[in-house]
């Protein structure tokens, strides 16, 4: 499981899960779910939409599928069975959003073609091959890549990792988000991709 930033550089990963674990199980127990739980990942403060004539905050978010949870800072989709023209809209902007981490898996398969088949080998050289490849998929990502703005190769991890130790003495100071709180940024977020100042000409394109 990884997260991606949209020039597809792996951010965070979680290598070692066996494969009958959900990916919302998954989630909950990798270091970024329980720093999101925890509200110790240090995300930016929230701002208000790009070019939005509301001035109220809006908070940052990762962009995940169904298997995920809706909480304030995990956009998912709307169910499939209850959707109208508008919820297919925002289905369809979240999924280009999602293509940056289907596009960071695609390179790293294309790029290291052990991954193309069974890997025969012990679980615990697997878990270091996955995390080697992943690291040097970003080196030649900024290397190689072309970006916005230019990126170092950094690395980070003492920074970004959580003990088990830290989440014990943290769980106290959890604060649970009310379900309804992630609902309404869905619904904020929804009516921002069909106002003028964040929707798309081709977003339409997606419901005829």
């Amino acid at each position: 499981m990884a997260c991606v930033d949209a020039d597809g550089l792996f951010t965070t990963i979680d290598v070692g899960e066996v494969g009958r674990n959900s990916d919302g199980a998954v989630f909950r127990t990798s270091n970024l779910g329980r720093a999101l739980n925890l509200g110790v990942l240090q995300l930016p403060p929230s701002k208000p939409l790009p070019s939005s004539n509301d001035e109220n905050d809006f908070p940052f978010y990762f962009v995940a599928d169904e298997a995920f949870p809706l909480t304030k800072y995990i956009m998912r989709p709307y169910p499939k069975r209850s959707l109208d023209n508008k919820k297919r809209v925002f289905n369809y902007r979240l999924s280009r959003g999602r293509k940056s981490v289907e596009c960071a898996f695609g390179m790293l398969v294309s790029k290291f073609r052990l991954f193309e088949g069974p890997i025969c080998c012990k679980e615990e050289t697997i878990n270091f091959i996955i995390k080697a490849a992943c690291v040097l998929h970003n080196f030649i990502r900024i290397k190689q890549g072309i970006f916005t703005h230019p990126k170092q190769f950094e690395i980070q991890q003492e920074n970004h990792q959580i003990s088990n130790i830290q989440v014990q003495q943290n769980r106290v100071q959890q604060v649970i988000r009310p379900l309804s709180e992630a609902q309404q940024n869905r619904e904020k977020l929804c009516n921002y991709f069909m106002s003028p100042a964040g929707s798309i000409p081709y977003q339409w394109n997606t419901i005829i």
